[in-house]
């Protein structure tokens, strides 16, 4: 990797770190079993458009790691820990590789949906719930998150774009 890639990479990391904070300091955000309104994913999903997918799934697997750090994981086994962290969060690296318009970017729907959908499964299975409670608690916030960064995104990667050139 070039040593542009590799600041970019630490600076998406160190953006989704801060908004990670700033989601778990903020108590409206947060659901009382875990999951909260992502505002950290802007930042894996600006990585994805602006790195590629390659370099997009990187970041996202490495915040994987920094959540360790703020202290907020919560998971019962491997499967639990797979669908709720590594693929649910990974899979927003791979928001690059859809078609987008410049009025909708499909990578941020589809990858919200897939994270929506392992966050269900790993209720359902991992956690008891009933597959109508999983829905239901998983899915207000998930639709927040994705609502917030169908917003913010296309915003701030016009401006990344800019600042690039």
């Amino acid at each position: 990797m070039k040593t542009k890639e590799i600041v970019k990479i630490a600076l998406y990391l160190a953006m989704y770190y801060v908004l990670d904070v700033v989601t778990h300091m903020i108590p409206i955000l947060k659901m009382p079993q875990g999951g909260s309104v992502g505002l950290s994913v802007i930042a894996l999903l600006l990585a994805s458009y602006d790195l590629g997918w390659k370099k997009g799934v990187l970041v996202c697997l490495l915040s994987v790691v920094l959540q360790f750090f703020t202290g907020d994981m919560w998971y019962e086994g491997f499967l639990s820990f797979f669908l709720d962290y590594l693929l649910a969060f990974g899979i927003y690296g791979i928001a690059s590789v859809f078609p987008s318009s410049k009025q909708l970017y499909w990578g941020i729907v589809i990858t919200s949906f897939i994270r929506f959908v392992s966050h269900t499964v790993s209720g359902a299975i991992c956690y008891g719930s009933s597959w109508g409670a999983s829905i239901a608690y998983n899915g207000p916030y998930m639709l927040v998150t994705t609502i917030v960064a169908m917003i913010l995104v296309p915003l701030i990667y016009e401006r990344v774009k800019v600042l690039a050139d």
